[in-house]
């Protein structure tokens, strides 16, 4: 068992947590055979997710606090999924009924903000941009006064990705905050950082960086598309205390799905 979880990227210390908690249940339990031993385990993964899930929705049908646009900050390495994420997240949020304004803040890559652009067409919803070379800060701050003047239900703020090691991308993010927080108080709500499930204990290195230089609150574990080994979700929720909010697992503009723990742990034993 210990081997299937350490293969599947769940993680050393995650998986020692689970094979302690299976031993204490079977040695409680007196569980007998393959089979109810794999419930256990199913069991006792889902329990781990479940601790760090707690308060997270079941739909993309965010309710707005003090009549306030709800706000979602996106973070991320590049290459991970991100921009692609907050283009289907807009779909998933408009298909629920609300309005949605996007932000090109990831000024430093010439495609960033071009293939935001492309998303926000095909999504047909608007998008704030002053082109590459920007001040994020300032993309910010305009994308928010927008949605505020027409009553948006979300935003969502891409950001740059590049150096996530490096001091100035993370004050970049501080300054963002910043800027967001004095037109919509308490703003970001959501701080979303996207990972590539594909690159396994990689995308646990980049949410270890990412968590040191800003409070992210929610995840969303991109390219699960069956190749991947979805172990790195489980690992990534239990040893960072982040619960996992959104899951990628294909292409098209409907496969970032709401994670469900259940479903998902089912997969990874099917």
């Amino acid at each position: 068992m210990e081997e299937i979880l350490i293969s599947s990227d769940v993680g050393v210390e995650t998986t020692l947590k689970i094979i302690d908690r299976i031993e204490a249940r079977v040695s409680r339990d007196k569980v007998l055979g393959t089979n109810e031993l794999n419930n256990v385990l199913k069991e006792e993964i889902e329990a781990l997710l479940e601790e760090n899930n707690i308060g997270i929705t079941n739909d993309f049908n965010i309710e707005k606090k003090n009549g306030e646009t709800h706000v979602i900050m996106v973070v991320g390495v590049n290459g991970v999924g991100k921009t692609t994420t907050i283009g289907k997240l807009a779909h998933q949020f408009k298909s629920a009924g609300k309005s949605v304004v996007l932000g090109a803040a990831d000024t430093f890559r010439a495609a960033a903000v071009d293939q935001l652009i492309i998303w926000a067409e095909r999504v047909g919803v608007p998008i704030v941009e002053q082109g590459m070379n920007a001040d994020p800060a300032s993309v910010a701050f305009d994308t928010l006064q927008s949605a505020k003047a027409n009553n948006a239900d979300v935003v969502i703020i891409d950001t740059a990705g590049r150096l996530h090691n490096k001091v100035n991308l993370m004050n970049e993010l501080s300054k963002i905050k910043r800027v967001m927080d004095k037109v919509v108080p308490g703003a970001p709500h959501e701080i979303l950082l996207v990972l590539d499930g594909s690159t396994g204990q990689n995308a646990f290195e980049q949410a270890k960086q990412f968590s040191l230089s800003t409070e992210i609150n929610a995840l969303a574990i991109t390219k699960l598309d069956g190749t991947a080994k979805g172990g790195v979700v489980i690992g990534i929720s239990d040893q960072m205390k982040i619960p996992v909010k959104y899951i990628g697992v294909g292409e098209g503009m409907k496969d970032l799905q709401i994670f469900h723990k259940k479903e998902f742990v089912d997969s990874l034993f099917s």
